[in-house]
């Protein structure tokens, strides 16, 4: 087959055929990327190249092996998964020197495919893949490259790296057997005699081409400034990762032409990291809200947490199941799971893709995800305060009842510039978005003064002429403020609500449905924040608490929505 725009592509075509039959279970998020595929096939613009794919399938299986010697065949998944990255193409008009040193115009093909993510239950042999496409561009791509490849920890880092040493120490194909001849020690003779490929104390080295695969600490000073044009990243969504360290290397990446960022993961069980992020942005491409034909996307996941309960679902989650880990190992890890409810969390994010929010976390993952722009322009609503004077938000949350049940949510918090001051910079650049949406305010000096605080939240209910009409309270450093406000407000709506187990359980578990149906209305990445830090405590008898994982997990912004749930109920006929 040549070079086409109306072709599909091989794997992809098997891989779709046998979803189709329905030889294979897939979930929404493949499907979507099946939708993506098409429309890549009808669009004119965009060309298949059958050679180029199968020149990356010949080279992995006539020279690499694995870790342990043995031959390597490539899984159906990784042709489909590495068609993405190679099979695609488009053509653009670029000015090139001559060998004059005068520009001309030309038209170029480059490859489509800049970004691919992984997302895929534990033991689908990610990191294998990740090795394979490493070797690839060592080896084959005559240019001098600068490759990394980074994980949570050096161990994770070296699952890539050990399979490109094997394939060295083993030598099986015709490439490896010419670019490991000769010796590393042989630095004056013929260079005929000296090793082209080696493993060393910087990473591996193609010293043919100049070349470098390294690995670097999953840490944006590690990687910014790199201009690497292969970067694999591994675990991207575990750990306790509080940086973009795709976005970093990206940076530096996208100065050269054709660079390659492949991210692989299992599902993490972090909140509010750029994980989250990120996978926002990827549903969005999956949508179809904007178009982004050079990201590739296969993200598996079981639908719902009853597919846990159904073997021939779990494909769904790991598609190399029974190839590279069986299925008596996932049936252990559900046993295991329901005799040791410890290990749910991890079992149902890493082996099954279901995000442990909903279960760790009080607000599941999708129930934080911000709505439509809407403004409650002169709307009746309830208020609710959580007010500190130390390193915690001072918390204004609005709610505004909609006709059809659900409730319009603003919120609006203050801190000090000393607190802004000794943030990280990771949490910094979250707060800057809160500060960009004016959802955070910052305050002169180290103490919080609440009755500039009451001067600035009175102001702001006042441009948007908010109809306050009843307003709850977390009685914990709150004379001051409710003071004033009675004093200006009169005592009518005012509710002190008391914080525990047994006031709260009511209204959060009433919260927690209107959540769950969506109908708590916010659009502000604060009350997004805020609402993915919750966890619940419960007592011994199924009374539960709002708390925070970690200090710096902030959930003042909900413990004020819910203040200001209890003052609607206590006073509902005033909205009537």
């Amino acid at each position: 087959m040549a070079l086409s725009n109306t072709a599909t592509p091989r794997y992809y075509g098997e891989f779709r055929d046998a979803v189709i039959r329905g030889d294979i279970y897939v979930n929404e998020e493949i499907s979507m990327e099946m939708n993506r595929i098409d429309n890549l096939i009808a669009d004119p613009r965009f060309y298949y190249d059958d050679k180029a794919i199968d020149g990356w399938i010949a080279y992995c299986e006539n020279e690499l092996t694995l870790t342990d010697g043995a031959d390597l065949h490539l899984l159906d998944t990784f042709k489909l998964w590495g068609e993405q990255v190679f099979g695609w193409y488009y053509f653009t008009e670029r000015d090139i020197p001559d060998k004059n040193g005068n520009y001309v115009t030309k038209v170029i093909k480059k490859r489509l495919t800049t970004k691919q993510f992984l997302i895929v239950g534990r033991g689908a042999a990610k990191s294998v893949y990740a090795s394979n496409i490493q070797s690839f561009f060592l080896n084959v791509d005559t240019s001098t490259t600068h490759q990394i490849t980074t994980s949570p920890t050096m161990k994770q880092s070296e699952e890539v790296m050990s399979p490109i040493r094997t394939s060295i120490t083993r030598a099986r194909g015709p490439l490896f057997k010419f670019l490991t001849e000769g010796s590393i020690n042989n630095t004056t003779g013929p260079k005929a005699n000296r090793v082209k490929l080696s493993s060393t104390k910087k990473g591996i080295e193609n010293f043919l081409t100049g070349s470098l695969l390294e690995i670097r600490p999953m840490s944006i000073n590690k990687l910014q400034g790199l201009r690497c044009k292969i970067a694999t990243v591994d675990e991207w969504l575990s750990g306790d990762i509080r940086e973009d360290v795709i976005g970093a290397i990206e940076q530096g990446a996208s100065k050269l032409d054709d660079y390659l960022i492949v991210a692989t993961s299992s599902e993490g069980t972090v909140r509010n990291g750029p994980g989250d992020t990120i996978k926002m942005e990827l549903m969005s491409i999956l949508k179809g809200d904007y178009d982004a034909p050079h990201i590739s996307i296969w993200w598996y996941k079981l639908d719902s947490i009853e597919e846990v309960g159904h073997p021939e679902m779990w494909i769904k989650a790991n598609p190399n199941l029974g190839k590279t880990v069986t299925y008596e190992v996932y049936q252990q890890d559900v046993e295991r799971m329901e005799n040791a409810p410890a290990t749910r969390n991890d079992i149902l994010a890493k082996r099954f893709g279901i995000p442990t929010e909903g279960y760790t976390y009080f607000f599941t993952y999708e129930e934080t995800l911000p709505h439509k722009k809407a403004s409650y322009w002169a709307m009746p609503c309830a208020l609710g305060a959580d007010l500190s004077q130390g390193d915690d938000f001072c918390a204004f949350t609005f709610m505004f009842p909609l006709d059809d049940g659900s409730f319009g949510i603003k919120t609006r918090s203050y801190i000090t510039e000393l607190t802004l001051s000794k943030l990280p910079g990771a949490m910094r650049q979250e707060y800057n978005k809160f500060l960009k949406e004016k959802s955070l305010v910052i305050m002169d000096g180290t103490v919080l003064d609440m009755f500039e605080v009451f001067d600035d939240i009175d102001q702001y209910i006042q441009d948007n002429e908010y109809d306050v009409r009843c307003f709850g309270f977390d009685p914990y450093n709150a004379k001051e403020f409710v003071e004033r406000w009675e004093s200006e407000n009169g005592p009518y709506g005012i509710v002190k609500v008391i914080q525990g187990a047994r006031t709260e359980s009511v209204p959060l578990g009433e919260l927690k449905i209107l959540s769950e149906e969506r109908m708590l209305r916010f659009d502000q990445q604060l009350m997004k924040f805020a609402m993915g830090n919750c966890i619940a405590l419960e007592d011994n008898n199924g009374n539960r608490k709002l708390l925070k994982k970690r200090y710096e997990q902030k959930i003042d912004n909900v413990a004020a929505m819910m203040d200001a749930y209890v003052a609607y109920k206590a006073y509902k006929e005033a909205f009537e």
